[in-house]
């Protein structure tokens, strides 16, 4: 059985009151969260990466945010409890079984502030195929207008100051997948808030 917070708690963020229009943006996400001794191991990476290369001017992500994107679903200006209940819904149609995944790669992705990132040197095919499955339930729900035509699985660990960083393997992380969750976060606040949580159990 899928486990969620219940949905009143996600209401008080729909509620602007007064008139007065909202400057919080509102994000809501599908993902993959590290349990604790895979988090400890991404942390062992980050901090062998940011020792390997002093020269690299960068803002370190916090280990308590370090996630697996899956499918990004907007940024809003209120959390709507129509679309968590619409997100909630696609997700309970899913049925994936767990698996390991072996991050050994650093990278970084083009942008204005470009991520490095942690990821998987050869590709890994329930991963993707658990991303596949999400997104057609989520276009069946009427939900696929911000849906990633293709996926790059992998873990943000810092955001440099405009230097790419080479492309490297790295001592592996082995993240044992068990499950996938609903995030919803205010940009800028720090917090992740799970409204879902959906065990990978292959039934």
């Amino acid at each position: 059985m899928p486990i969620r917070q219940t949905l009143p708690e996600t209401r008080q963020f729909d509620l602007l009151g007064g008139g007065v229009a909202s400057t919080e943006v509102h994000r809501l996400f599908f993902a993959l969260m590290p349990d604790d001794a895979t988090r400890e191991r991404l942390v062992t990476v980050a901090g062998a990466l940011r020792a390997s290369r002093p020269g690299l001017r960068a803002r370190w992500i916090h280990p308590d945010r370090y996630h697996a994107p899956l499918h990004f679903l907007g940024d809003h200006a209120a959390l709507r409890p129509g679309l968590v209940e619409d997100a909630i819904a696609a997700a309970d149609k899913l049925r994936a079984a767990s698996f390991n995944w072996t991050l050994d790669g650093v990278t970084s992705f083009r942008g204005r502030e470009p991520p490095c990132v942690l990821h998987g040197v050869e590709t890994c095919a329930p991963l993707q195929a658990l991303w596949s499955a999400l997104g057609k339930t989520l276009a069946l729900a009427g939900q696929g207008a911000r849906l990633e035509r293709s996926f790059t699985p992998h873990v943000t660990l810092a955001y440099s100051h405009g230097t790419m960083l080479e492309s490297a393997e790295v001592d592996a992380v082995e993240w044992p997948v068990t499950d996938f969750v609903l995030v919803h976060s205010v940009v800028g606040q720090g917090g992740y808030q799970t409204l879902g949580r959906w065990p990978l159990t292959g039934q």
